[in-house]
């Protein structure tokens, strides 16, 4: 999906949800067939297929995949972070999803799809990195099948332990998880017209950012919190407005955050 960047949007008009009057199985399929296959070709590009762990990383390993299937601002983000920090934002990465459909309003259906879009988009793309972590795949399945706010909060908890064990370096992930937000809501407005499943992919990265802020002891972290908190609030909602915040504006915020942290 190709991003340029957003100055007045007074012409812009609003695509609907996608999901409106869309059983969630046809929107996972959906979103299925464009994570990886269409690439950048896709309406709704997702981040597709996210590079696989380097060695030592867990799962099944393997070389890092370059950019061109899939987002490429969110296989940036996986590349730049260090070898031993990459299962971290992972973790962080699937979590955002869960974090999104936790907060939207749209109903359990919509819930549905989002985990559903978190689990073919990121836990799909590298499932032993997950269960070598210690996350319960059933648990996070039915999350996806019935979008019910308990079973996404077990799907938290599920993540939340594997979080928990998984050494990271904080500043690093968040720095990823910027990265990811940043170069999903690059496509949040193209060619005119809303799309409100990046914003809300975009939106979780950022919600997710935010609970790592919250967790970490990292003295980095911390001086990036004020910082990050003014990023986190360039969404106003769950859900795409008809006149989003300027990615410009997002991306300028988002460099002030990673200013904070070096």
């Amino acid at each position: 999906m190709v991003a340029t960047p957003i100055g007045d949007q007074s012409m812009t008009f609003f695509r609907p949800k996608l999901w409106t009057g869309v059983s969630a199985a046809i929107l996972l399929a959906a979103t299925a067939g464009c994570s990886g296959e269409a690439g950048e070709k896709g309406a709704h590009s997702g981040v597709g297929a996210v590079p696989p762990p380097a060695a030592g990383e867990g799962g099944e390993g393997g070389p890092e995949q370059g950019p061109g299937a899939g987002e490429k601002g969110a296989q940036e983000a996986y590349r730049a972070v260090p070898a031993d920090s990459r299962a971290a934002l992972r973790l962080a990465h699937l979590k955002g999803f869960l974090l999104v459909a936790q907060k939207q309003t749209d109903g359990k259906e919509a819930a549905a799809a989002l985990v559903g879009q978190g689990m073919s988009e990121v836990f799909d793309a590298q499932p032993g990195a997950f269960t070598s972590a210690g996350v319960d795949e059933t648990v996070l399945r039915k999350a996806a099948q019935t979008g019910d706010p308990a079973d996404i909060n077990a799907a938290l908890a599920t993540v939340n332990a594997a979080q928990a064990k998984t050494a990271a370096n904080d500043a690093a992930v968040l720095k990823g998880l910027v990265d990811i937000a940043t170069g999903l809501y690059a496509g949040v407005v193209a060619d005119g017209a809303v799309d409100p499943i990046e914003y809300q992919h975009a939106y979780g990265a950022a919600l997710s950012a935010e609970d790592l802020a919250q967790r970490s002891k990292d003295a980095k972290v911390q001086a990036a919190k004020p910082d990050l908190d003014k990023l986190v609030a360039l969404w106003p909602s769950a859900t795409a407005p008809e006149k989003p915040t300027p990615a410009g504006q997002v991306a300028a915020q988002a460099s002030r955050v990673e200013l904070s942290l070096s």
